[in-house]
């Protein structure tokens, strides 16, 4: 039986079933032990990161200049937060991770497709993460070892051609975030806890190191933005914005799997707000006043930090700036880019697949998505990585939302996600508005992506109107969902078969 606990619902006894196991069952009160900081420090740990750093220099590369780059990001993040504290409600009230929480929308078996469409993207990102903390580990070991430098370049085919030192750092790095996670959700919480100070520290240090050597922020802070008009501004603005939305668009719909370890809603609320929306705008504007110090001090502009910090002389100040680089990508890849994916691919079968297991599937398959080809271009970086995703993403946003909070209003019966009762037991398993509105959701969006990647022309016609809706990918996607899935998802009961 169901009861509550300092607002709370806790299931009285053990739950049993197919739809069940200790890793996806709901999270007792006693167990609750996430406080406010340590979910700011979640987010800290999960923000300070290399993309985060590159973040804004994309932006500039498009043609804003610094405070458009930095305010285009901070208002991204400030849209984002509202649907990750609207979807960590059910965690913390329930204690259930995302893919528990997706069954009352789209049914025991329908949550599957938004789970797995979540954990693709999440294994791309782990990808992309280890490549970059490989690309560390690389540098550190060329600076302690002279052998490591002279390693060869070795050439994959079409997988791609790379010296072998970053290879094995790849490797090497990859090997440590399999080696934390198999460990459990207690170790990545106690990692991220204890590195975001330190990573804090590491960012306004390198702050400091620029503003002193180059007597000021450089040329990049009074320089202009290179759009010719308004149009061309709002042109670029509006996907960019997108792209800035769909940067955490993946921690939006899989935030329950944290905080369904929070204390209270509060914690988790002020916990998200604190250490997102500082973070982000901090470590962005880090990244660009570095860069720009940077064409004063070596005479060109520097945007990858990795290789900035190969520029230092001293072996044991590389190590040191490499080690942090290092631990900022590993705190990151752990919380953001692991616990998704290995909670979807659990709950395709509770009781065979637990966490650890979909953790050591979800590592692999960053490694087979190849993430070096995901990062060859700015460009491709955020108008077909973060924007193409954001459009698989914001329609599962929308209807989680829309059947949490004006269907359910925000009741959910906790026995019936788990199969207990016969709550949500849809018709072979998939509820009819959850799977038609994300899939028609999806479809809106479809022929932008297209033109984005050049498969179909997008000069007239369909063409043309799909790319232009695609540069509002994720907000066309959850407006579309929410919608049809309110006029789909009438009754507040569920259609029992």
């Amino acid at each position: 039986m169901e009861r509550i606990v300092n607002g709370i619902h806790e299931w009285d006894g053990e739950l049993s079933g197919p739809y069940v196991s200790q890793d996806m069952a709901p999270v007792k009160a006693a167990d609750r032990k996430w406080n406010l900081w340590d979910i700011a420090a979640l987010w800290v740990g999960m923000a300070v990161c290399i993309p985060t750093y590159m973040l804004a220099s994309s932006l500039i590369v498009g043609g804003m200049n610094w405070w458009q780059a930095i305010l285009t990001i901070t208002l991204g993040n400030v849209i984002v937060l509202i649907p990750m504290v609207l979807n960590a409600h059910a965690g913390t009230k329930y204690g259930i991770p995302f893919p528990v929480f997706a069954r009352a929308s789209f049914g025991l078996s329908g949550t599957h497709l938004p789970c797995m469409l979540r954990a693709i993207v999440g294994c791309g990102w782990f990808g992309i993460m280890t490549w970059i903390g490989g690309a560390a580990t690389h540098q550190i070991l060329s600076a302690i070892f002279e052998g490591w430098r002279q390693l060869p370049i070795v050439d994959l085919g079409f997988v791609g051609s790379q010296p072998l030192g970053a290879w094995l750092g790849f490797l090497i790095f990859w090997g440590v975030n399999v080696a934390i996670v198999v460990r459990g959700i207690e170790s990545i919480r106690w990692m991220e806890k204890a590195a975001a100070p330190f990573l804090l520290l590491i960012g306004l240090s390198l702050l400091i190191w620029a503003v002193v050597k180059a007597d000021g922020f450089g040329p990049m802070l009074s320089q202009p933005s290179t759009f010719q008009t308004r149009g061309d501004f709002w042109r670029f603005f509006f996907p960019a914005l997108t792209g800035m939305v769909g940067y955490w668009a993946t921690l939006s719909l899989n935030i329950p799997d944290f905080t369904r370890y929070a204390k209270s809603q509060k914690d988790q609320m002020l916990g998200q707000a604190l250490g997102l929306n500082t973070t982000m705008p901090f470590y962005s504007f880090i990244g660009v006043a570095v860069t720009s110090a940077t064409v004063i001090i070596f005479g060109k502009a520097i945007w990858d930090p990795v290789e900035l910090l190969a520029q230092f002389k001293s072996p044991l100040l590389v190590i040191i700036s490499m080690g942090a680089l290092w631990i900022a990508t590993l705190t990151t890849n752990l919380a953001a880019n692991v616990v998704a994916p290995a909670n979807s691919i659990s709950n395709l079968w509770p009781q065979k697949i637990s966490f650890r297991l979909g953790a050591i599937i979800s590592c692999v398959a960053g490694v087979v998505i190849m993430p070096w080809k995901l990062l060859e271009t700015p460009g491709g970086y955020i108008f077909t990585w973060l924007v193409g995703y954001s459009a698989l993403l914001g329609p599962i946003a929308g209807i989680l939302i829309a059947d949490y909070y004006v269907i359910r209003k925000t009741n959910l019966d906790l026995g019936g996600l788990y199969g207990v009762n016969p709550a949500y037991r849809y018709r072979g398993g998939f509820n009819p508005a959850g799977m038609i509105a994300l899939i028609v959701a999806i479809l809106v969006n479809l022929p932008g992506f297209l033109v984005e990647i050049q498969v179909m022309d997008g000069s007239s016609g369909i063409g043309a109107l799909g790319h232009h809706l695609y540069s509002y990918a994720w907000f066309v996607g959850f407006a579309v969902a929410f919608v049809l899935y309110l006029v789909l998802q009438r009754a507040p009961k569920e259609q029992v078969a």
